[in-house]
């Protein structure tokens, strides 16, 4: 569970230009916030995203005359209609909102849930981006080691893909979630839910190195709790580690529209399964909840092996 109480309403400047959300919902979407927060122990950006969803609906409705309880099915129908968003951003919003309605549902018999009739928009199947396994030699060689930013850069790299970390776990790995001696990390993942993962010798070669070397000298004689961390001593961001990335694959000449912030857990899913992992092994590995997330990276691995086939086939 965070250990962040989600922020009330009251307590957070609006959106520059944002008309401000009548009291009655403000009101509501706390009260589902800290629901949500309560029972599932959601991680504090799934929270914002929720609230912010809602708080768009909610001004949306204030120009009908509406308050969020009392949105009927045709709203909702004609919000989605008004907002010019792209597929995965509309799905999301749904998904807010049946959650929200279903919640009301659930706890006051007879309320009407606006979004059971509304159809689901298609999503469409987006491969996770993999590379190859020369590719990933050349990206985690491209550091330079014999400096204090290249020996954390290196470290990051290899225990990413060492370890299939989401890029949010790892820049927010505290040092003691570190095990050098047994040689894995206690990872807390979405929802608040820990898991062990390893780290593998070469990675754990790496961390140490960076830990004896870099880290004293990155942390300016402070005790920060932060495993890895930037030039000002404190805790990397994601944007900072997305821009580390895109550097190094482009100084080996991956272009950088093959990269993305996980192309690391994700070359690292499709490697283990290319060496015959097992998929609930994987699930484990990954922190994911259901097995089908996972199986997306068997389509990954088959996808690799068509292309290979043609390549090299006589009738390919």
């Amino acid at each position: 569970m965070p250990s962040i109480v989600p922020m009330k309403a009251s307590t957070r400047k609006e959106s520059v230009g944002a008309a401000p959300v009548a009291e009655v919902d403000a009101q509501e979407i706390d009260a589902f916030v800290e629901r949500v927060w309560s029972e599932d122990g959601l991680a504090q950006r799934t929270l914002e995203a929720y609230r912010q969803d809602l708080e768009t609906l909610a001004r949306w409705l204030a120009g009908r005359g509406r308050h969020l309880r009392n949105a009927r099915r045709e709203d909702l129908s004609a919000f989605h209609g008004s907002q010019p968003v792209a597929v995965r951003s509309m799905a999301r919003r749904q998904s807010t909102f049946r959650r929200y309605y279903a919640s009301l549902a659930r706890n006051e018999p007879g309320f009407d849930d606006p979004t059971l009739l509304i159809e689901r928009p298609k999503m469409p199947r987006s491969l996770p981006k993999a590379l190859a396994e020369r590719e990933i030699e050349g990206l985690l060689d491209a550091p330079d080691v014999g400096t204090t930013l290249g020996l954390r850069d290196r470290a990051m790299l290899e225990l990413m893909y060492a370890s299939g970390l989401r890029v949010s776990e790892l820049v927010e790995l505290p040092l003691a979630a570190l095990n050098t001696r047994q040689g894995v990390l206690r990872v807390t993942g979405k929802g608040g839910k820990d898991r062990l993962v390893p780290v593998g010798e070469v990675a754990l070669e790496r961390i140490q190195a960076y830990l004896a070397q870099a880290r004293p000298v990155l942390a300016k004689g402070r005790q920060p709790l932060a495993l890895f961390l930037s030039k000002r001593g404190e805790a990397m961001t994601r944007q900072m580690f997305w821009t580390l990335v895109k550097r190094h694959a482009v100084s080996v000449g991956i272009h950088a529209k093959r990269i993305s912030p996980h192309v690391l857990r994700h070359s690292f899913a499709t490697h283990l399964l290319n060496h015959g992992a097992d998929l609930r092994a994987l699930q484990m590995l990954l922190g994911h909840s259901a097995l089908s997330t996972t199986q997306i990276y068997t389509l990954v691995a088959k996808e690799g092996l068509k292309r290979l086939h043609a390549q090299h086939h006589p009738r390919g």
